[in-house]
């Protein structure tokens, strides 16, 4: 099946599908599974972590699925034990090996850590795998403004991404501006909360009522609209299905504002700035 999604194109000029398909907090076994059954509902970007133990099912269900590999767009992240320059290197080819391909679409490191200060060290070397053809765009995950802005002082490569924790309950809209103004594609992770709180919120259900679709489709539809790259995650198929047909409505103005609304800069992970975990 083709896919049915429309791409943004990235600081660099590489193409990369608006909405893809996470695989957080789904083992090995599921991921395998889970990601065969979003490429066959047409998914074409998939994103993994070297931290979610899940590169292997992953790297799996990609070669099985048929699909050519030039029609994929695979993002991994670095986790924050394996930052420093050489340690980057070392952990890129376990994650390259893990997944069986030969390059990487978007490599990203996934928190700043700034208790280790190595998060310079690590993305200088993130550009000589950009630089030597291993990744075709190279990004971060978790930065706040100012990890942002040390990293585009200290570095030659603007972050074509940054992942960050996005959803109507926390919009980042700080966040989201700053990266806007420095070319830097924001893409969301948890996009739809966490559990079914979000999508219980009595305005969700009453636009999703509107358009004859569910609360998942709305909050989805909403980040698409702002712009936002999106990377629903789901083991469930009827949910990866629905997840991908939020391209044929849209979400009207007093919907936008309804939603906008929302917001409360309530985290459901932890704070960028002091998460310092191995």
């Amino acid at each position: 099946m083709s896919s049915k999604v429309p791409p943004i194109i990235l600081n660099n000029g590489v193409e990369m599908p608006q909405l893809g398909f996470g695989v957080w907090q789904v083992p090995d076994d599921e991921a395998e599974r889970a990601v065969a059954t979003a490429l066959e509902a047409g998914y074409r970007s998939i994103d993994t972590a070297a931290i979610y133990g899940n590169e292997e099912g992953t790297g799996k269900a990609i070669a099985a699925s048929g699909v050519p590999r030039e029609d994929l767009f695979v993002t991994t992240k670095l986790w924050n034990a394996d930052q420093g320059y050489d340690a980057t290197l070392r952990a890129f080819d376990v994650s390259l090996e893990k997944l069986g391909l030969e390059y990487l679409d978007l490599y990203l490191i996934h928190w700043p850590t700034p208790a280790r200060d190595k998060y310079v060290d690590s993305y200088k070397a993130f550009e000589k795998l950009h630089a030597d053809g291993r990744v075709r765009a190279i990004g971060v995950s978790n930065f706040e403004p100012d990890h942002l802005a040390r990293l585009i002082a200290e570095t030659s490569v603007i972050p074509a991404v940054d992942q960050i924790e996005l959803h109507p309950q926390l919009q980042q809209r700080a966040g989201r501006e700053y990266q806007a103004e420095q070319g830097i594609a924001t893409e969301a992770w948890s996009p739809l909360g966490s559990g079914k709180g979000l999508l219980e919120v009595p305005a969700i259900v009453a636009i999703a009522q509107k358009h004859g679709r569910t609360p998942a489709q709305v909050v989805l539809r909403w980040h698409i609209q702002l712009g936002n790259v999106v990377i629903p995650k789901s083991v469930t198929p009827s949910r990866i299905k629905e997840n991908i047909e939020v391209f044929d409505f849209s979400l009207d103005t007093e919907d936008l504002a309804a939603i906008s609304a929302l917001n409360e800069d309530r985290r459901l992970g932890p704070d960028p700035s002091t998460f310092n975990a191995a």
